[in-house]
């Protein structure tokens, strides 16, 4: 004779329990302004590191250069620290002879 397989007993969910939303801070990928790097690199590093236009990118490098710093990308802690490592890890302006290696970064929550 087989075996009769237990009963599963799933969770009751209750409406309640459906209607909540799970709420995630947002951060902020922020770069910092230096004088050892080129509009052009700054351009094409964000231009690849974030996917944004290069007019987008270039609005960014004005930015940098007036305030000292921009938002270069707003999401998860995690993806913002992705970002800010791809940045660190650029390397160096080529078209500055003195420039020794990345542009820096912080990450920072949003407000």
């Amino acid at each position: 004779m087989p075996e009769i397989p237990p009963t599963v007993t799933t969770p009751e969910i209750t409406i309640e329990d459906e209607t909540k939303t799970l709420h995630i801070t947002p951060w902020n990928t922020v770069l910092l302004n230096d004088n050892d790097h080129t509009y052009e690199y700054v351009i094409k590093m964000l231009s690849k590191v974030c996917g944004v236009h290069p007019n987008t990118a270039r609005g960014m490098a004005t930015e940098v250069d007036s305030a000292g710093r921009v938002i270069v990308f707003t999401g998860s802690r995690e993806r913002c620290e992705l970002v800010q490592q791809q940045i660190h890890s650029w390397g160096a302006d080529p078209l500055i002879p003195w420039c020794k290696g990345s542009m820096s970064a912080v990450v920072e929550e949003a407000e």
